[in-house]
């Protein structure tokens, strides 16, 4: 199997409430599909994760920017994560905020992080 970069909407409780994925473990092309999937689930969302395959177990600049237009679109603060193999991250990201924020490992980790893992090739 090889590994790509994959998306997961998730609501209460770890539901998937939507996933995409791209064909590269380093990228995942803009969709318009997963920006309507974000405001048709804009009630029930309550965490947005990718992976990153093959590292850094970080947000890049283009994640940190996507924070921002999803967490300003919204309204309100909005929970990112990134997974790798080796670790998860999580940051709540406030409208205006320009994606920053503090990063706080994920443990213990939820049932979904195994789940984007595997779907990832991981």
């Amino acid at each position: 199997m090889s590994s790509c970069e994959v998306f997961f909407l998730l609501g209460a409780d770890g539901e998937i409430l939507y996933r995409d994925e791209g064909t590269s473990p380093t990228y995942i092309p803009d969709s318009r599909d997963r920006w309507e999937a974000i405001w048709r689930e804009r009630e029930r969302l309550t965490e947005i994760a990718h992976s990153h395959p093959i590292g850094p177990l970080a947000f890049s600049t283009e994640d940190e920017t996507t924070m921002e237009a999803v967490s300003s679109a919204l309204g309100r603060a909005v929970r990112f994560s990134v997974v790798t193999a080796e670790g998860a991250l999580r940051r709540e990201v406030f409208p205006g905020a320009g994606g920053q924020g503090a990063d706080s490992a994920i443990d213990p980790e939820p049932d979904w992080v195994s789940r984007l893992r595997r779907a990832s090739g991981m």
